[in-house]
């Protein structure tokens, strides 16, 4: 299983380096960075931390996990920048995708939160389209082929109906590995109905925070986040706090156990610390 690493790009600190969490995560063996998308909150752009990422490294993967992409209402401005990003980074860009529930980031967006599914299936008809063929003189086209591989989150019908027409695989919410079982038999069924052809790629993700404060910062940063949300996001801000990993002993079990129930990779995502956090959850890792 690969293991990937998200970047610090929530409530981040500005005396935190992006390039030099991704060099270390990329000296270190991580497969990938990663990012969580949100527009009412503290946090850099996903596709613009990725793109500082990527002039900072040479071979690890870049993820949105997950990118809001009803969000992102200019659909050939969107294809555009993530072939741009995928061209610049020499095709390393994988695209993980959702509506997303917060009705705040659609509203501070002018975006009827009510119509975010039509988008998000318009935008990738419109990028499919811009990445096989650019027309009109719309460039450039992306370093991969058709475009940078495309996962889905979540587990709704219409989740499932875009990842087995638009992608290539699938990812589980940082709520604990028994979730992502749990929804394992849906995911492959839907591939299977679908007469797709191999199996779908699995991603799981994790929060984590390591160190002395470990399990103070987990719980700030994740309460954070999820604050002045509805009930339901509420109660996953909770799920996610039981399902953190704040010691060595809990990211090695993780790890094991989602490897165990066939996730392709992990990403675990940072809460608060510094750099040392990188070479931390490496050790804990068996990286």
């Amino acid at each position: 299983m690969d293991i990937g690493i998200g970047l610090p790009a929530l409530r981040p600190d500005p005396d935190l380096s992006i390039a030099a969490w991704a060099r270390r995560a990329e000296e270190r063996g991580f497969t990938t960075l990663g990012t969580i998308d949100r527009v009412v909150y503290d946090n850099y752009e996903s596709l613009t931390a990725l793109a500082v990422a990527a002039g900072a490294t040479s071979r690890i993967r870049l993820t949105t996990a997950i990118l809001l992409a009803p969000l992102r209402s200019n659909h050939t401005l969107f294809a555009k920048s993530a072939a741009t990003l995928d061209r610049l980074s020499g095709g390393r860009l994988v695209l993980g995708l959702a509506p997303g529930i917060r009705e705040d980031d659609y509203s501070a967006s002018g975006v009827d939160y009510q119509r975010r599914g039509k988008l998000f299936d318009a935008l990738l008809e419109q990028a499919a389209r811009q990445w096989q063929d650019p027309g009109d003189g719309i460039g450039p086209r992306p370093a991969t082929v058709g475009g940078p591989p495309l996962l889905f989150g979540g587990s709704t019908k219409p989740t499932l109906r875009r990842m087995t027409t638009h992608g290539v695989g699938w990812i589980g919410s940082a709520s604990g590995v028994a979730d992502f079982r749990a929804l394992l038999p849906q995911v492959k069924q839907a591939w299977h109905d679908a007469g797709r052809t191999g199996a779908p790629r699995l991603m799981g993700t994790a929060n984590f925070a390591l160190g002395p404060d470990g399990e103070q910062r987990l719980r700030t940063r994740i309460l954070d986040y999820y604050a002045s949300a509805d009930e339901t996001a509420g109660a996953y801000a909770e799920q996610s706090v039981e399902a953190g990993l704040t010691t060595p002993e809990q990211v090695a079990r993780e790890v094991a156990a989602y490897a165990e129930a066939g996730c392709d990779e992990l990403v675990l995502f940072p809460n608060g610390g510094g750099l040392e956090q990188v070479d931390l959850l490496a050790d804990a890792a068996g990286l």
